[in-house]
């Protein structure tokens, strides 16, 4: 598993991951389902920047890390 995901998404994804944890403490929407995708969505959010690693990059082959700018 290398790393993919640079500082800055990092510190973007815990912010939005934060964002998105305290809207699905809030309960915005009626369904159980919703609430529970909110959570899901905001939990993978914080793992992958924790992580440095996320999935969907790999698919894409994108890479925001230092490794990309150095190979340039």
């Amino acid at each position: 598993m290398q790393k993919n995901v640079g500082n800055a998404d990092r510190f973007i994804r815990i912010m939005l991951g934060i964002i998105l944890l305290l809207l699905f403490l809030s309960e915005p929407f009626e369904s159980l389902t919703g609430n529970l995708i909110l959570l899901v969505i905001s939990i993978s959010m914080i793992a992958t920047s924790f992580m440095s690693f996320c999935p969907v990059y790999t698919l894409f082959k994108i890479n925001t890390g230092k490794l990309a700018k150095k190979k340039k």
